[in-house]
């Protein structure tokens, strides 16, 4: 096994080039000086202990021209500060900016180049991948590290069960498995904290992206209950979010608000994560529901969330999380709460159902289909990603709320649609 003193730095503009009009590699750019790490974990695990690291270099495959068929989607995600998005498919993964609309660059690999995860670190040239599909390029149970300045993997890490999902931060690698969770340092791919979880096939798993130090949450080890680890003042808290199995969390950029919404897909809570508070909760609906996203606006001041029912719903929140004053609601013609029942008077008498919070705003979707959702570096807008090859571009009235204003759509399979 090799040391990682050739890890390289991230360049955090690798992608910030708007004025090509091509999907590019974009490998001509120098890193960036590296980032001073904290040393907020003081974890002593063994790296050899459920995994296998090493830290070979991997023949990159050049960017091929579009194929001829459409390629199967596999994975969608937002980076880090909703500003790009990325694309798995059953033939490699493609890399899109959100405002303006374009795809910024692609990798091909072809039939047999199925990629079921793909996880951006913000804007910069540092990518996890995980195979996936019929044929997948990479094994199920290995998180490539794709360096597209160089153009190739700089380096693996390797499990004994399938890799669910992966999350990324500036100085942090989270690998999330069925049942359990590995926390390993960047800059040598050392394991610093593995966390058991209930059985989660769904990968699901959250941190926090701000400058301090990491706050991830995930599925506690009950039916309901999340388990959120501050990694700073060296806490766990464990907060029995639901009486129904978690479905979908999410986080403040700064981890002091949390989300969590459980199978039955009604409701969803926020709570701090410092003391497990409840702080506020709102009703998306009477019937159940599948959530498959949940985001937060940069303020904390909008929560989005998205169902199968085809409706994403933007509500307003009561709380923020520490947010600059400048972004922070001033109330008055500025923002609105979320609606209550026209019955709340006799609130305590009738269901809780009648006294909930409903959203602010609605945007109507293809009911069945699955939906991602972001808000958008503009204000009062709301970015939808489909699985369908959906993208939608939506504005929200703060005061008056109602139906959103469709503004963009695009199909971003299709070849003629690469900006």
């Amino acid at each position: 096994m090799t040391t990682l003193s050739a890890f390289p730095n991230p360049n955090p503009n690798f992608l910030d080039q708007t004025s090509q009009s091509q999907p590019q590699t974009l490998d001509s750019l120098p890193p960036m000086p590296h980032e001073p790490q904290d040393s907020e974990l003081g974890h002593n695990s063994n790296p050899n202990y459920h995994t296998h690291i090493s830290h070979t270099s991997f023949p990159i495959e050049s960017a091929s021209p579009p194929a001829a068929t459409l390629p199967s989607l596999l994975h969608l995600s937002f980076n880090q500060d909703h500003g790009c998005f990325a694309t798995g498919t059953d033939q490699g993964f493609r890399i899109f900016n959100c405002d303006p609309f374009r795809e910024i660059f692609r990798r091909d690999f072809g039939r047999g180049g199925g990629i079921a995860v793909v996880e951006m670190l913000f804007r910069c040239n540092i990518l996890a991948l995980v195979g996936g599909g019929p044929e997948p390029q990479y094994p199920l149970n290995k998180v490539m590290i794709w360096d597209d300045h160089q153009s190739r993997c700089i380096g693996e890490l390797s499990f004994r069960s399938e890799v669910r999902s992966v999350r990324l931060r500036r100085d942090r690698i989270v690998v999330v498995l069925e049942q359990k969770i590995f926390v390993y340092n960047f800059a040598d791919l050392k394991l610093l904290h593995q966390i058991e979880t209930i059985a989660n096939p769904k990968g699901l798993c959250a941190v926090s992206h701000g400058a301090g130090s990491l706050v991830l949450v995930c599925p506690g080890l009950q039916k309901g209950q999340v388990r959120v680890e501050h990694y700073g003042s060296k806490r766990t808290k464990f907060i029995m979010a639901h009486d129904s199995r978690i479905a979908c969390f999410a986080l403040t950029q700064d981890g002091q608000l949390l989300a969590t919404t459980s199978t039955k897909g009604t409701l969803v809570r926020i709570f701090n994560t410092a003391d497990g508070s409840l702080l506020q909760e709102v009703r998306r609906g009477a019937d159940r529901a599948e959530i498959y996203s949940l985001a937060f606006s940069s303020n904390a001041q909008w929560l989005a969330v998205s169902s199968d029912k085809g409706t994403v719903h933007v509500f307003g929140l009561k709380v923020n999380s520490g947010s600059p004053s400048n972004e922070r609601p001033r109330g008055g013609s500025d923002s609105v709460t979320s609606p209550t029942s026209s019955l709340s008077f006799i609130k305590g008498v009738l269901p809780k159902y009648f006294s909930s919070e409903w959203s602010v705003a609605q945007f109507r979707l293809v009911e069945g289909s699955q939906y991602l959702v972001a808000f958008g570096h503009q204000k009062n807008t709301v970015v939808i990603l489909g699985m369908d090859g959906s993208f939608y571009r939506c504005q929200f009235d703060p005061v008056i709320g109602g139906e959103m204003t469709q503004l963009e759509y695009h199909n971003f399979l299709k070849p003629e649609q690469a900006f």
